[in-house]
């Protein structure tokens, strides 16, 4: 099942934590990474996998009001599991409305702007279909937790072979 009602800030501390007993350098991934991992490497998917909302993703049509086990929909093309609904996740960058407009061209990362909301992606099982395709965004103030939001993580700079599974997805 994917770690749900979790603040923003939580997951900083649960990253830090697992850092110190791992000795590993895990983050929440950025917007921008977590965009280009959700459409395979940049396809022109409009949700995590496909055109087809309902292969790639639990939302209000389908959830039955709840939050499904991980992997009972189809991967994208990296091999990952409910990029599309299911929970929210959050991203590492702080929510702008004018982001994509400001952004660097290599590696952007919003971590600037006013106020502190974070970035969420995905949509959620609440969600129409609409909500959770690959390119929807929003934000949540980050001590904020909700049934409907999760985290995913990552480890740079480690190389996978395909499929690639998350080493933790919420």
């Amino acid at each position: 099942m994917p770690v749900e009602n979790i603040s923003w800030n939580d997951v900083q501390k649960f990253i830090s934590k697992l850092n110190q007993l791992s000795g590993k350098q895990f983050m929440l991934l950025s917007e921008a990474q977590w965009e280009y991992a959700a459409k395979s490497g940049g396809r022109n998917e409009m949700f995590a996998g496909g055109n087809r909302a309902d292969r790639f993703a639990w939302f209000s049509v389908n959830s039955e009001n709840r939050t499904h086990r991980v992997g009972m929909k189809a991967p994208n093309g990296f091999g990952l599991f409910d990029m599309s609904g299911n929970v929210w996740e959050w991203c590492s960058d702080i929510y702008s409305n004018n982001a994509y407009s400001k952004h660097i061209r290599n590696n952007p990362h919003v971590n600037w702007g006013r106020g502190n909301n974070r970035v969420i992606r995905g949509g959620c099982w609440v969600n129409l279909s609409w909500c959770v395709r690959a390119a929807g965004r929003d934000w949540f103030p980050p001590d904020l937790s909700l049934s409907c939001i999760g985290f995913r993580i990552c480890l740079p700079g480690q190389k996978f072979q395909h499929p690639v599974h998350p080493i933790l997805s919420g």
